[in-house]
């Protein structure tokens, strides 16, 4: 009978350590920006904006900080009691930030309608005083530092991690004006932190404050829908629930981001055997990869290039066209159409993938959502690898 309540006590342990995180489904900025006619004035100022930074900055991969084609997103709290924030859970990054209740910028100020953390009213909040700066294609976020508890979600059983450092935005640029983000919380390893501040999921892994670290996402499809349920993050286990058996796990080339090697990718009449540096990224709704590559891709598949989207347009948002396969060590995984259709507005449909050249560092492709939704990931941080599972969408 003891050993039995022992292994029961241990049991609940084990289960308290394993926490789930919901999603929801928002509009993206390039579809908020399409709708109000400005999508090509702002990536004109976004390519001027590229254009004047220095040579060193301009050789990382600038889409995987691009956050203008996230859609989902989640709410955390900063500090004790509690300040909810929507911030993009991304594993392309590796710091948390939110704007500051000192975050100004005039009649234009990007923090107007953001929620901002008022440390005053945390007793938890200990002060740190270093500046940061952290600099997207489009402008940067920057303020001072900070530490308190984190909570990854809003109910009573979110993973709640004390002395988290964090960065406390007082001015954040233009661009996070028209979106619905409050800020960013990074995924990634401490390698790829801004200043080498340890994340918030590491910290938590260091406090043993989950059964294994690693995190598992899974992703709903819900096509033009916005205001919605959109998934979940498990943190600590294998979502179980909503995905499959591993189907295979993957070494990572580089433990900063999540990165791999993809063998080859195709659709169609379209392969390529090159093989390339590849990161699954939660941050962006889209595949993205060379130039070349996707062109061929999105011809093989009948899309178009439309310069008023920025996208390669189908012929209707219920066109038939051939699957999209990548192969990933020994398996090929196929994303199937449904996956690779992008509402960009109610009638009009785009193939879910975009063009970005990497530059001399960081990986070659983007792994977005349309791979995250067919495959759920599985984010081994302990093991530096990636394994993948069939997703079982409703």
């Amino acid at each position: 009978m003891r050993t039995v309540i022992v292994l029961l006590a241990l049991l609940g342990i084990a289960l308290s350590q394993v926490h789930q995180m919901r999603m929801n489904k928002k509009e993206s900025l390039r579809k908020v920006l399409i709708r109000e006619g400005l999508w090509e004035k702002y990536v004109a100022q976004k390519e001027e904006l590229r254009a004047s930074r220095t040579s060193f900055d301009a050789g990382f991969p600038q889409k995987v900080s691009d956050y203008s084609d996230a859609e989902y997103v989640g709410n955390i709290t900063i500090g004790t009691p509690g300040q909810a924030f929507e911030v993009i859970l991304d594993t392309g990054s590796a710091n948390l930030w939110v704007p500051d209740s000192t975050c100004s910028g005039g009649a234009t100020n990007p923090c107007a309608k953001k929620h901002k953390f008022q440390s005053s009213k945390s007793s938890t909040w200990v002060k740190n005083g270093k500046a940061f700066t952290i600099s997207y294609g489009t402008g940067s976020a920057k303020g001072f530092l900070g530490q308190d508890t984190v909570r990854f979600g809003t109910d009573a059983g979110a993973l709640a991690v004390p002395k988290c450092t964090f960065g406390q935005a007082t001015s954040i640029a233009a661009f996070f004006k028209n979106d619905v983000i409050d800020g960013i919380l990074g995924l990634a390893f401490q390698s790829l932190a801004v200043d080498n501040v340890k994340p918030p999921f590491i910290e938590a892994i260091d406090q043993k404050l989950v059964s294994q670290p690693l995190f598992t996402v899974w992703l709903e499809h819900e096509g033009n829908k916005q205001n919605v349920p959109g998934g979940i993050y498990t943190y600590g286990a294998i979502d179980t629930t909503n995905c499959g058996a591993v189907i295979a796990y993957e070494p990572l080339t580089s433990a900063t981001y999540y990165e791999f090697k993809m063998k080859s990718i195709s659709a169609g009449t379209s392969s390529n055997t090159k093989g390339w540096q590849v990161i699954s990224d939660t941050g962006t709704s889209l595949m993205s990869g060379p130039t070349d590559v996707v062109e061929k891709l999105a011809a093989a598949v009948g899309a178009k290039y439309d310069k008023a989207y920025g996208l390669y347009m189908l012929s209707s948002c219920t066109a038939t066209f051939p699957d999209l396969k990548i192969e990933i060590g020994a398996k090929t995984y196929t994303i199937g159409s449904k996956n690779m259709i992008f509402p960009v507005t109610a009638t009009k449909c785009a193939y879910a993938m975009d063009a970005f050249n990497g530059g001399a560092f960081g990986p070659a492709w983007i792994l977005g959502d349309p791979f995250i939704r067919q495959y759920c990931q599985i984010y081994d941080v302990g093991n530096k690898r990636m394994g993948f599972a069939d997703s079982k969408q409703k």
